[in-house]
């Protein structure tokens, strides 16, 4: 039955279903181009610097640089659409990638960070995805409308860290620098995302969106959209927190892997392992949309918690052991995408749609900006203390997420 709501010829219902589709398959494609860089990324700051303890540089850059575009990105979101800040976002990536390999190429270590910063500035623009699944969608499917976009990205995030070892191969048989042949197939990927965005995503979902809120007309169905910024804070601090607790242990582990295993087996051992940890972020998130929509956002925030604890407990206890590494990683991914995905829908029906891309925005600045600290920080913990060590100082952010739900709920009761 069409949205009586809509305008003449607009059915809200199959809108969204295509918009859903169409950013889904765009997940798949830009996961496929940064997979790469969370797998290789760490490997190359190591090798053109000469200092493991600079590898934590690379996760850094790529959250800077998301960072550092995310709130902008966001201000052009909000006056020209969903769509044309994604394809600014693949532009970013697709410059970031050719910036990449010429650092590898000439071994200039300060070069390679502005790559991966520009390819993180291409993320921020495919984290706005999972918002943009919501701009269209009912409350009633919020969550999982969102987790069906966080989840497309299990598909490109999986097959992306698999192409490094064909990645080389290629790469070899044609003469590019080492650790950047699978950047080849990123680059075609970030293209036909960018080809995707421009040619299907039609209307687009936050311009039409804003004119249904302009056009709204007043009644006594129409419950003006209530602000929350308590609640919005809260969601903020869940989502960068638990960002911070995997990215800082993820960004380390292929520098950890790399010590615990043989030297002719760490590529294939460090690409296993990020995919079925990027498997665990986004695999399982329709189930936690689901969970969020049924049994409520802050209850699937705190089940991330206790993920992402179980996660660091299994690091610290058994870092020694390859398939140790790769168990606390596949919890530390599913801990993160239960909050994620938990904490952006609270976000999202927590602020009022003028104010969404905004807070969108500050949401992904806080989350990335605080990522890349963590990166930083890991490198030096991870030298000091070593990877169970560093499991064990991850767990602060856990504990702050966890004191910030006892404090909303006191609040709410």
């Amino acid at each position: 039955m069409p949205d009586a709501t809509a305008p003449v010829g607009i059915d809200l219902a199959a809108t969204q279903g295509r918009t859903v589709r169409v950013l889904a398959a765009g997940q798949v494609l830009t996961g496929v181009a940064f997979g790469a860089t969370l797998s290789l990324g760490a490997l190359l700051a190591a090798d053109l610097s000469g200092q493991e303890a600079l590898s934590g540089f690379a996760t850094a850059a790529v959250t800077l640089g998301a960072a550092l575009t995310a709130i902008p990105l966001a201000r052009l979101a909000a006056r020209r659409g969903r769509r044309f800040a994604l394809t600014t976002g693949n532009l970013a990536a697709l410059s970031g990638i050719i910036v990449v390999i010429a650092a590898a190429a000439t071994r200039t270590f300060p070069l390679l960070l502005v790559g991966i910063a520009l390819i993180g500035a291409g993320n921020a623009g495919t984290l706005q995805s999972r918002f943009a699944a919501t701009d269209l969608a009912t409350t009633a499917r919020r969550g999982r409308d969102l987790a069906t976009v966080v989840w497309a990205t299990t598909v490109g995030g999986v097959v992306g860290p698999l192409l490094l070892a064909p990645g080389e191969l290629v790469g070899a048989s044609i003469g590019m620098p080492r650790l950047t042949g699978a950047y080849l197939f990123s680059f075609a990927a970030q293209v036909c995302a960018f080809a995707l965005y421009v040619l299907v995503l039609r209307p687009d979902p936050l311009l039409l969106a804003q004119r249904l809120d302009r056009e709204k007309t007043a009644s006594v169905a129409d419950i003006p959209e209530a602000d929350r910024p308590g609640l919005a804070r809260f969601a903020m601090l869940a989502v960068a927190a638990s960002h911070v607790t995997m990215a800082s242990v993820m960004a380390m582990t292929p520098v950890h892997l790399s010590h615990i295993v043989a030297p002719d087996a760490v590529t294939l051992a460090v690409g296993v392992t990020i995919a079925l940890h990027v498997f665990g972020m986004y695999g399982l998130s329709p189930v936690f949309g689901i969970l969020a929509d049924r049994v409520g956002r802050l209850t699937v925030i705190l089940l991330g918690q206790a993920l992402l604890a179980a996660s660091l407990v299994v690091a610290s206890l058994f870092s020694a052991f390859q398939s140790g590494v790769l168990v606390a990683l596949v919890l530390l991914g599913l801990g993160w995408s239960a909050a994620t995905v938990a904490g952006s829908a609270l976000l999202t029906e927590a602020t009022p749609l003028a104010l969404r891309p905004r807070r969108q925005g500050r949401s992904d600045t806080l989350m990335t900006a605080c990522a890349a600290v963590g990166s930083i920080l890991a490198g030096v913990i991870l030298g000091l203390v070593g990877y169970g060590g560093l499991a064990l100082w991850a767990f602060v952010p856990v504990a702050l997420v966890c004191v910030g739900a006892v404090v909303v709920r006191a609040r709410a009761s």
